[in-house]
């Protein structure tokens, strides 16, 4: 039984990451896969994939570099936003991989570290468990402002993965801020997934 949310989790997962051909080819079974499950978020990534349709390959890829590639404050590797260039940070990468490997994955050697959101919604995808979704949700909110901010497409793609999770978003960047320094409560913790997987699956 496919989870409530997997199929916006692995459309998430595609619109984040970075709009190679192999994206562009795959835009109508997106749209598929999200026309046959209605639910929140459907929308946003709909918007967004009307978007990524509509925009030229190279312009697209331009634009994503510019948002993610060269800004902080729109970085889309989640142990920045809580631990920032700290050893700390080392040992929630390592965190994640074994929270992957309980689960029965690997994460890939994709070049990526282990807290690319990309990665994260995908394991939430395969998984059927939001778990370190909602325990980064200060970390999502403040990526969602920041591109909304930006005027960015990619703000659609977070406002569709917010609205998967529990509770209400915050208003407004100060109560996202607030959220951030008291964060929700850290838990130690089948959709096949569009594009190349960024996980495996660890041998028995």
């Amino acid at each position: 039984m496919t989870a409530p949310h997997a199929v916006v989790h692995a459309a998430v997962a595609r619109c984040l990451a970075y709009p190679d051909d192999e994206f562009h080819a795959g835009l109508g079974v997106l749209r598929a896969a999200l026309d046959e499950q209605p639910g929140p978020g459907r929308a946003e990534l709909c918007a967004f994939l009307d978007h990524a349709d509509a925009a030229a390959p190279d312009t697209l890829r331009q634009d994503y570099v510019r948002t993610f590639d060269f800004s902080g404050r729109r970085c889309l590797h989640l142990t920045w936003w809580t631990d920032g260039d700290t050893r700390r940070r080392g040992a929630s990468l390592v965190r994640l991989k074994e929270v992957y490997r309980e689960h029965g994955w690997e994460y890939a050697d994709t070049g990526e570290l282990p807290d690319f959101l990309p990665a994260v919604c995908e394991f939430s995808a395969l998984t059927g468990t939001d778990d370190l979704l909602r325990e980064h949700r200060p970390a999502l909110e403040l990526l969602r402002f920041a591109l909304t901010e930006a005027d960015s497409p990619w703000a659609g793609v977070l406002q569709a993965l917010v609205a998967t999770l529990p509770g209400a978003s915050p208003r407004d960047r100060a109560a996202a801020q607030a959220m951030a320094r008291s964060g929700p409560p850290r838990e130690e913790v089948g959709l096949a997934p569009f594009g190349t997987p960024l996980l495996e699956v660890v041998p028995r």
